[in-house]
């Protein structure tokens, strides 16, 4: 029986700007929790976020996949997804990205091919090289301890969940019989209708692997630029060198994500991106927990090096009022010629995230929200 391949068009892969922002405007989830909050209230903030975001034009909303951070609570995306698709109608769903590694991919593609049924038409799939976790954690999730195998592998684990999202192994394959469900299998099933389209991988990267990778398979890319800032123009320099095209993309596509927060006022700002930092120094130094608020951060005496690492993080993000994210914004287009800017916006507390996205897509004057009737 002949197979009927499912395809992405391009047009699934690339934006269009709203109001005055040079490139489509989107949003990267960490699904923080601050101190004195719950999971249940971070996800309640996703849930608003998303709505925000899908009412005001912005293109995409994704989350990223993090292990055993008690501040991060986004270990599984596909989870969070099926509950944003259930809040939302149009936007577009993804992950930022699953980390491949650390799943088997026909796991991956069923996880995937459900959301694509739950939204059709409107499903990301982002995907990672790094385990998102520290070395012990991602040995637990792997149940291995040899963790460089699963990277070095990582061309050909995703060279299987392309096909398993096709459901095109080749005859002879041990996994020919092996179907991905819901996916294209069953529209060759006596009496079987399904939906053509498949969700676009895109390939995630803080370095140049997965840059040159995903450009010499013509595949759309995106940067961790809010944590690898040095090495984000070498990356995508190096991925639109690399880049061949596809049945995908005629041309590269690269977003960037962006570490930005906009309030009300300047002071305010700096404040809450304080409190970050803290919460990241002490990630960095094994001590994960809860983002703390603006006022322990305060209160908190910082080391000479716990400063200097405090003042250079936050010098990559963009914060204070609307305009002065806005202007920091523009200028990050026009130094990386990025396609797409996907913005992550850390605080303690969700409405303080919230009213950031509010503030950008007023700055961009992106659609307003339509009346609650």
């Amino acid at each position: 029986m002949s197979r009927r391949h499912p395809t992405v068009a391009e047009d699934e892969i690339r934006g269009t700007a709203q109001g005055t922002a040079p490139v489509p405007l989107s949003v990267l989830d960490l699904v923080t929790v601050g101190a004195g909050r719950t999971a249940t209230d971070a996800l309640r903030t996703s849930v608003a976020i998303a709505r925000l975001a899908e009412s005001r034009g912005f293109h995409r909303y994704w989350v990223a996949e993090h292990h055993s951070m008690p501040g991060v609570a986004s270990s599984s995306p596909a989870v969070i997804l099926a509950h944003l698709a259930a809040h939302t109608t149009r936007i577009r769903l993804g992950s930022g990205g699953v980390m491949l590694p650390n799943h088997a991919p026909l796991v991956i593609a069923e996880q995937f091919g459900t959301l694509e049924a739950m939204a059709p038409g409107r499903v990301d799939l982002g995907l990672g090289r790094a385990p998102g976790t520290d070395g012990a954690t991602a040995a637990a999730l792997r149940r291995t301890d040899r963790l460089n195998e699963g990277a070095d592998d990582f061309p050909q684990q995703l060279a299987e969940l392309t096909r398993f999202l096709d459901d095109d192994f080749p005859d002879g394959h041990p996994y020919r019989r092996i179907h991905a469900v819901p996916g294209p299998v069953q529209a060759t099933s006596p009496g079987g209708v399904q939906s053509p389209h498949r969700p676009p991988l895109w390939l995630l990267g803080s370095s140049g692997f997965s840059a040159q990778l995903a450009g010499s398979l013509g595949l759309p890319f995106a940067f961790a630029h809010h944590f690898s800032a040095q090495n984000t123009i070498p990356a995508l320099d190096l991925y639109r060198e690399s880049f061949r095209p596809s049945a995908v993309l005629a041309e590269p596509y690269a977003l960037i994500g962006v570490s930005a927060l906009a309030t009300d006022d300047e002071k305010e700002a700096r404040r809450q991106v304080r409190a970050a930092a803290l919460n990241m120094i002490r990630l960095r130094t094994g001590r994960p927990g809860l983002v703390p608020t603006p006022e322990e951060a305060e209160a908190y005496e910082f080391s000479p090096m716990e400063e200097e690492f405090a003042n250079s993080w936050n010098a990559n993000v963009i914060h204070g009022t609307a305009d002065e994210v806005r202007s920091g914004l523009d200028d990050l287009h026009k130094r990386t010629g990025a396609d797409e800017l996907m913005i992550t916006g850390n605080a303690h507390s969700g409405d303080v995230r919230l009213r950031s996205y509010e503030l950008v897509a007023d700055a961009y004057g992106l659609p307003a929200a339509p009346a609650v009737s």
